[in-house]
């Protein structure tokens, strides 16, 4: 599976137009590392409100983008309570910000095309 989807991601150009681009993809790797940050913050808090509010914003941005996998993982983060995350919390965040890196270099290409 494509990092990025084609279609998706064609659609959002379409909508928001190719000049204003640049400036949404900045706005995304900007933010999505916070939102990540945040994501951790909560769980070691134990903020099962932040935590899911933080997955949210995560898995709304991707799903704008077409970064399928990323927004499904965050997704998924989204709808699992904090207690049933348990000792695993920690590696899924891990692997959604593993996750990131993937969408943001394909975003970068895609930004400099």
């Amino acid at each position: 599976m494509a990092v990025i989807d084609d279609e998706v991601f064609s659609a959002l150009v379409e909508s928001a137009g190719a000049d204003f681009m640049p400036e949404l993809i900045d706005s995304f790797l900007e933010d999505a590392p916070e939102g990540l940050a945040a994501l951790q913050a909560a769980l070691v808090a134990g903020d099962a409100v932040g935590f899911r509010r933080a997955a949210h914003s995560l898995k709304s941005n991707g799903t704008t983008f077409g970064a399928t996998a990323f927004a499904e993982a965050a997704r998924a983060l989204e709808h699992t309570p904090l207690e049933a995350l348990g000792a695993a919390g920690a590696e899924r965040v891990q692997a959604l910000a593993t996750s990131f890196e993937a969408v943001a270099a394909a975003l970068r290409e895609r930004r400099h095309a």
